[in-house]
Formats: C-alpha cells, structure tokens, sequence
C-alpha cells in the first residue's frame, strides 16, 4: 500500500469521529437512558473530528438495545440531532453489526449516495436492573409496552434445546469449547490453561482502557478458578469467562469523504482509511450445523480478510477478536494463523470492558481508531452474533487505500462450500451414542442442574440428551479434566418426561 491513490477524494471513505459515555451514576434515577447516551456519544465523536457535522448526517444506523424499548429510536435520535437522513436504520440483534454498519456506511460513501455517516449504539442495563430490582420508576422517555421484542436466540431452537436449557448464548457457547478443544488434541486442563491466558490478556487491555467497566487485570487462575464470586455457569466456563452485559456505555463513529474531511480542514493524523471487509453465516438453528469444531463463515471471512492483508494474519498491527466466549477468538486466531501469544483486543473483551450487548464491537472500533492513530499501521475488526452464526469482519488503515472499496463483500458461497452433510435431529433416540459435544449447567449455589449431551445415534443423527444430577459417575465421566469425553459411546434411554437421557458406557 502506498499513499498515491487515483480513487476520487469524494469517493474515499474515511472515519473522521470517535465517541465514547461509560455512566456511573450515583443515584439509580440519575442514570442517562439509551437515547441519551447515544446523542451524548455522537457528540462526543463529533468534537473528536474537529469540525461541524452532526448536522449534515446523511446516513445514521443504530445498534440494537435491549436495555429500554422505544418506537423508532432512530428517528427520536435523528430528530435530537435535527437532522432527516436519507438512510435511518434501527438494526436486528447481532453482536456483528457495528462492524457491518461502518462497513455499509463506507460502501454508502464509495458509492456517492452520502457525504457524512453515523454509527452508534448504546445500552444502560446496569441502571435498568438496579432500577427493576429496587422497584424504581425511572424518568426516561416511556418504555414502548405496544413494540415487539426483538427475537433472540431461543426464537430459532428446537423445543429440545429449549427445555434443556441449551437456548441461550452462555450454554450454546461450550459445545464449540468442548468440540474445538477436542478436535486440536487438547485435554480440557489444556483448553482451560489457553482460556485463562487469553482472557488475562483481554483484561490487561481493559485495565488500560479508560472506557472499561473493570479496569484491572485478572491472572489466568482467577479467572479459571470457580469461586463464589466467579462461580461456575456452563461447564467450562466460570463468570469471569462469560459476556459482562450490565453495563451503561455509548458508542459512536462519524464517517465521511476524504474530499469533506480535508475541506473542513480536520487533520490528516485523525482520519483512519476502511480498506474492506466481508461476511457470512451460519444457519439461525445452531443444531442444523454439520459441526462444532469450526464455524466455515468465520473461516471464509477471516481468509478473505487475510488476503486484504496480504495473505498473512501477522501482517495486522492490531487485531480486535470478538470475545463473547474464549471459544470463539480461540478459533479465530487458528484460521489467522497466530500463536498462543496472540494479543486479541485493543479494547478489553466483552467480560472485562464489558458487553453492551450488541454494541461491543462499536467501542472496539473507537479503540482501533485510537491504535491507529497512535501509530499503528493495519488493523482488524472482527465481529460476530448469534451462537457463532452472523460474522463481519473489517479492515482499517491508517493508509489511504490504493483500490476503490469493493462493493460485493460477502463470502456466503465460500463457507457453504466447505460445509458437510448436516446429519437429521430426532428428538426421541434409544440405543448407542457418541458425544458430538457436551456441557454441564450449574444453578446459583454452584449445584449441578444437568448435563447436556450433543449426540450422534447409531444410524449418524443427532440428538440432545441429559445427564441428570444424581448420575454421578456419567457427570465424572463428562468432567474429567485429562480426557475429553468427545467421542465417548454410551447408551440412550427415554425419560418419563419424553426427554433422552444419556449414561456412559
């Protein structure tokens, strides 16, 4: 890459603003709702740029919240800011997104279609629980009771899942732990030594992000080590190996064209360059994947964004993995092709800086730009939603781009390729089975509830099935810290409740 480029300015897309509002508030009623923080972070971002913007929005996409619900968030903000963008988007959930949507914004700007684009998001959870817990009515804008909730994950699971409590993100995660691990030769004392490590790493980064929920760093034993504070949740992962969402943060990106940005004179070593970037997906329903070992539209999308870098995952400065789970940037960094010292964050992790929900990825991207502008040179976003299902991956510059921004950016027809036969779900099974994967869910007091088995019948289809608590020795046999139980045959039975049930062999 060089400076020289023969792209028309006014088609160069560049991220200009950066805004961030962590809300600590003293009393629960003093606590900003989500509109609030995402005006205050667009300000934010747009007295980072230097210049007058806001005013000439073109483009706004909101991240989805959860926190608070109102009717038309994007135009309540739009209106906050008095502005009436051709493009006024209130998105799906997705932990994927931001980076989707700075993507977007940046093909808007390449194509001509807008001079100035806005992305944020925001999310007061700590202030809403606080409030529902104490029984205080707090004076924000009216909860809109007549929307619809957006869908989540247990909307697309099979009953089964569901009334095995393997329907939300914290017990879907593990069968990806507990298969990966497994499929790299790894005991799980050696999947849970790389979690800890990795995790340590982000909250190091989080200690030194003056943005962090948690600002201090964790050694790799506190975080695997189950205590009453860290307690177990989902076998393998602890508390402090899980997604913090109780949270108060805003987050906020303005774009515009290098053309724009050089007139209104901001200055050249704030302006970080979209090089490209790409997409893919799993299907809704985890249980309709071939396997749990490798996700093929995380693989797709992080070659295709290694080649934009020259074909070489080191060739990247700094790298932001997204870190719901370890499993996930675990994987991602074996496609990229990184060591076990991989540095994954510049941000902090979404247990450590902590998990605005779907806009985790909107902070990560204020933090590169600061990388970036710091004197780094090449960095990568990598976001994902879902239970390994959505993923969209960014590379940013500090140099402008030689190249215009390609405007076909996904890399679906990849991942399908390289996917197996997804074998058929039965819900009723008897007979002989392998464990595909597994957990173990753990109540509050640290008590098993159950195991969950992902199994493969005889005949190859696959079924949940559960362990219950008082089966100590299958529970042993699942737990075990020096052999994987991936693999493993045992025998499938009925329960009174029309629910398998699984004992080792």
């Amino acid at each position: 890459m060089t400076d020289k480029t023969t792209i028309p300015e006014d088609r160069i897309p560049v991220i200009v603003g950066i805004g961030e509002v962590v809300d600590r508030p003293r009393e629960i009623t003093e606590g900003l709702e989500p509109l609030d923080l995402l005006e205050k972070a667009l300000r934010r971002a747009e007295a980072d740029s230097g210049a007058t913007l806001l005013g000439e929005v073109q483009s706004l996409d909101v991240v989805n919240f959860l926190s608070w619900r109102y009717r038309d968030p994007e135009q309540l903000l739009a209106q906050r800011l008095g502005v009436t963008p051709a493009h006024c988007h209130y998105g799906p959930v997705g932990g994927e997104s931001p980076i989707r949507y700075i993507h977007e914004a940046a093909k808007r700007i390449a194509r001509g279609e807008c001079t100035v684009a806005a992305v944020c998001g925001a999310e007061a959870q700590s202030t809403a629980t606080k409030a529902e817990r104490a029984g205080t009515k707090l004076p924000w804008t009216p909860f809109a009771h007549d929307v619809e909730e957006p869908k989540r994950g247990a909307a697309f699971q099979k009953p089964l899942a569901v009334k095995l409590g393997v329907f939300r993100p914290v017990t879907v995660y593990p069968f990806y732990e507990a298969a990966s691990s497994a499929h790299w030769g790894q005991t799980p004392r050696e999947a849970m030594a790389e979690s800890g490590t990795l995790w340590s790493r982000y909250s190091e980064a989080a200690a030194q992000n003056p943005n962090a929920w948690l600002k201090r760093r964790y050694a790799p034993e506190e975080i695997t080590t189950p205590t009453a504070d860290n307690r177990l949740i989902a076998w393998p992962y602890n508390k402090l190996m899980v997604a913090n969402p109780s949270v108060n943060m805003g987050g906020a990106l303005l774009l515009t064209s290098l053309a724009k940005a050089r007139a209104l004179g901001i200055a050249e070593d704030k302006l970080v360059y979209p090089l490209g970037g790409v997409s893919a997906e799993e299907p809704r329903d985890y249980l309709l994947r071939d396997q749990f070992f490798e996700s093929h539209p995380q693989n797709a999308v992080l070659k295709a964004v290694m080649n934009l870098a020259g074909g070489n995952g080191k060739k990247f400065d700094a790298i932001e993995l997204y870190s719901c789970f370890p499993c996930v940037p675990k994987m991602a960094r074996r496609t990229l092709g990184l060591g076990a010292d991989v540095q994954p964050t510049v941000t902090g992790g979404l247990t450590f800086f902590g998990a605005p929900l779907n806009t985790y990825m909107t902070h990560a991207a204020c933090a590169m730009v600061r990388r970036l502008r710091g004197g780094d040179k090449l960095g990568l976003l990598y976001g994902q939603g879902g239970f390994v299902t959505k993923h969209h991956a960014l590379v940013v510059s500090k140099t402008a781009p030689r190249e215009a921004l390609a405007q076909e950016t996904s890399v679906q027809g990849e991942a399908d390729r390289n996917k197996r036969a997804v074998p058929e779900f039965v819900d009723q099974a008897s007979g002989k089975g392998k464990v595909e994967s597994f957990t173990v869910l753990y109540g509050r007091g640290g008590d098993v509830e159950h195991g969950v088995v992902m199994l493969r019948t005889a005949d190859d289809r696959r079924t949940l099935a559960r362990i219950p608590a008082d089966d100590g020795p299958t529970l042993a046999h699942l737990l075990n810290m020096d052999h994987t139980p991936v693999g493993s045959h045992g025998e499938i039975t009925m329960a009174a409740d029309s629910v398998p049930e699984w004992r080792v062999a």
